[in-house]
This record gives C-alpha cells, sequence and structure tokens, in this order.
C-alpha cells in the first residue's frame, strides 16, 4: 500500500492533490491513500472563517470548500487530523469523526479507523498543560480564549486512545512526542531552527500527551507537522523492541518538505475506511464520563471488558463497517455571490455524528447547552491540587507552542 503523508495542508488542498497526481504520472506508481497531519483548514464558508485562529488578515477560503460543495472530488481517500489552525466549528460537529467531505475523513479528537487491513490511530490538537485536564467546554461563537483553547488536547481523549490494546499500525499528531528529538539528528535540526536548541535541551520542544501514547502503542510508524520542517527518527522500545519510525513534515509551499510517499506491507486492494471495532467500543464505554465543563476532569474507573467488545461486533455485523454518508449541514461558499459574513450564532447537529450514536446508542453531548445539563463528577483533593496547579483562567495569557517567535517565513498563516 503507498500511502502519501502530508505535513501542515493550510486550506491548500488543490496544490496537494495535484503534486500527487504528478508524482504518480511521472513515476508510474498509484497513491492508494493521503494523510495529513493536521492544519487541514476545512472551511466550508465565510462563516467558519470566524472559527478559525489565524489572524483576520491571513484568513482565506483556499480550496476545501470546492471539495465540500462537490465542485471538485478528492481523487485519493485522504484522513487527516485536527492541528491548531482548524475551523474549530466544523470540527466539534465530528468530533467521532466522519467525513468533511466526500471521500476526506476526519478522524476526530481522537480516532482510529481501519484503510483496509492497516490502523490508523490520531490525536488531533496540540498539548497545553494549563487545559490538558479540563474538559470540552468550548461552544460556538467562540471567544478569544475558546477559539484558542478549542483544539488543545485533553485528557480524557488522550486517555481512550491508552485503552487500545490491538496493534497499531500508524500513529498521527500534530506536534511532536516530546523527546522525540533524541531519538534522530536534532544538532542538524537546530542548524536550521535554532530557536529550537533551548526546547530541546530541557525537554519541552513537543506534547507530554504524545510521548505518553508512543510508549504505550508503539506503533511502526509515526507522523507528525506543526513545526513547519522535516524531522526523522527511530524509537527503539526496550531491548529487541518494537521500532516506530517517526516523521514530521512541513507545510504545503514550493521548495518546502511537505510530502512523502510511504511503502507499507498489506494485503491487496481495493481499501476502504471503515470503522473500528475496538475504538467504537472504547467510544461507547467512555463516553459515559465524556468531560463537557471547565472543571479538572474525573476519569473514574470505567474498563472495557469483553462484552463490550461483542455488542459493537454485533451491531458492525448487522450494520457493516462503513462510516455513515457525508452530508452538507451549511451552505458552501459561493465565490460567485456577494455575502456578509454573519457570526456563527450555534452548532447544527452533524447527522453523521447523530447516525453513529444511534448506532452505539449513545446521548448526543455536543450541543451549545450541554455544559449546563450535566454535573460535574465529583472530585478528590489531588484533582482539586492539579486544578489549583494548572493555574487555569480567563485572564491568563496563554502560552501555546503554537506562539513561540518563528522567522517570518514560518509564522503559521
Amino acid at each position: 500500500m503507498k500511502i502519501a503523508v502530508e505535513g501542515c495542508m493550510h486550506g491548500d488542498l488543490d496544490n496537494v492533490y495535484a503534486t500527487l497526481l504528478h508524482l504518480e504520472k511521472v513515476e508510474n506508481t498509484k497513491i492508494d491513500l493521503l494523510i495529513c497531519c493536521g492544519d487541514f483548514q476545512a472551511v466550508r464558508n465565510e462563516n467558519d472563517l470566524e472559527s478559525l485562529n489565524v489572524k483576520p488578515k491571513f484568513r482565506a477560503m483556499n480550496s476545501f470548500w470546492k471539495y465540500y460543495s462537490g465542485q471538485e472530488i478528492a481523487p485519493f481517500p485522504t484522513i487527516f487530523i485536527g492541528g491548531n489552525h482548524e475551523a474549530s466549528n466544523y470540527l466539534w460537529e465530528l468530533y467521532y469523526g466522519g467525513w468533511t467531505a466526500p471521500n476526506i475523513y476526519f478522524l476526530g479528537f481522537a480516532g482510529v479507523i481501519k484503510f483496509g487491513n492497516i490502523r490508523i490511530g490520531g490525536l488531533s490538537g496540540i498539548y497545553n498543560a494549563r487545559h490538558y485536564h479540563l474538559g470540552h467546554y468550548e461552544r460556538p461563537p467562540y471567544n478569544e480564549s475558546d477559539i484558542r483553547s478549542i483544539y488543545h488536547v485533553r485528557e480524557y481523549d488522550v486517555y481512550k486512545l491508552m485503552q487500545v490494546e490491538e496493534p497499531i499500525d500508524i500513529f498521527l499528531s500534530h506536534d511532536w512526542p516530546v523527546g522525540i528529538t533524541d531519538y534522530g539528528n536534532w544538532q542538524q535540526l537546530v542548524r536550521f531552527k535554532p530557536y529550537f536548541e533551548q526546547e530541546i535541551k530541557e525537554k519541552t520542544l513537543g506534547s507530554k500527551a504524545a510521548a505518553d501514547l508512543l510508549e504505550k502503542l508503539k506503533p511502526p510508524y509515526w507522523f507528525s507537522a506543526h513545526l513547519h520542517c522535516k524531522f526523522a527518527a527511530s524509537v527503539q522500545h526496550g531491548e529487541n523492541g518494537p521500532v516506530t519510525k517517526f516523521l514530521a513534515l512541513d507545510k504545503c509551499l514550493p521548495g518546502r518538505k511537505f510530502l512523502q510517499i510511504v511503502d507499507i506491507p498489506s494485503e491487496p486492494g481495493p481499501y476502504e475506511i471503515q470503522y473500528d471495532e475496538e475504538w467504537l467500543a472504547i467510544t461507547r464505554k467512555f463516553n459515559s464520563i465524556f468531560p463537557l465543563t471547565r472543571n479538572t476532569t474525573w476519569l473514574g474507573s470505567v474498563q472495557l471488558d469483553k462484552q463490550d467488545r461483542e455488542w459493537v461486533k454485533s451491531k458492525l455485523a448487522t450494520r457493516g463497517p462503513k462510516p455513515f454518508d457525508f452530508v452538507q449541514t451549511v451552505p458552501p461558499y459561493n465565490p460567485n455571490q456577494s455575502t456578509s459574513r454573519a457570526s456563527c450564532s450555534g452548532q447544527s447537529r452533524n447527522p453523521q455524528t447523530v447516525s453513529l450514536l444511534q448506532l452505539l446508542e449513545l446521548p448526543y453531548l455536543l450541543d451549545a447547552a450541554a455544559e449546563s445539563k450535566h454535573s460535574p463528577m465529583p472530585y478528590t483533593s489531588k484533582h482539586i491540587d492539579e486544578a489549583a496547579s494548572d493555574g487555569d483562567n480567563d485572564d491568563a495569557v496563554t502560552d501555546d507552542v503554537d506562539e513561540i517567535e518563528l522567522p517570518e517565513d514560518d509564522v503559521d498563516t
């Protein structure tokens, strides 16, 4: 199976697909799948731009809307995770994962799917200790604080991924696992990115959550983006243990290293994206503790058992493993029509999410009013101390990794 891996998409689907089609032609090969490691920017119309954490002068429709509207069709099955520059209102509709456009699948805030016999897992967003232990409290329309915290990784989503026991073949994260630079040529990296050196030496460059998942899951391949450079590493998990090949890629710009073709052993095709049985069982079991407030997350003592898995297996045997069909939920951008950009006033229920939750016999919890409908979980003194140490308050300065000072050609736009 030939998989194309792309770093930060930044909404430039036309150029990425054109590059891959050209590559297929000149190398007489066939690409089976495109994977994007975040900052995909699934912007459907002008209203979505208001939920995109990008300075207003840099906000642009780019090309995703063409694929959402059906004007263009993705030439390759495409799977992506979220980064720190996304149309967060749209991705929240698809928290559990789903089609953002025909042939373009979002893995969800955390997720695992199958493509043929290859299992692909992913974690959206970037790590920030201040928000890590909190619930998913943000709802559109986002204020200046929430538009920057909505994409911060939450402990709950990582905890679900930590329950995965069956082997993962490929894992995706937007920011790098902290400490990954120890396993590659970091000296060469800092020659091109000297402002990384201090964080590398202090072990603060990257995501602690991703590092925990790397240690637990030990996938053969791990792909990331975010820092706008190509970096490779090889992690040996213990003596004579499995090896993870790590690769981070750049953003889509001329002359930048933003694409890599990887040949992965697999069963012969044709291939299609399918739900993963183990992941749906985890999703169903842990939805009862889905945290939706600013309070420190209480994960309790929920555990997956054999009956949970058998229940999902029975459901998929009856219904089939293909994800529910794509459905437009808002009108697409029309470049020939002058529109006034009205503020996003609320959130629609995506039929894909509704159908998946009905299949799993779960309640819908993503509404704007969800926070007020659910009482906080009980806390121990440990939880209270952790919340205090995070120093979370509305007036605090957000010290995101995405706010480090980069040279002009590296600034996220």
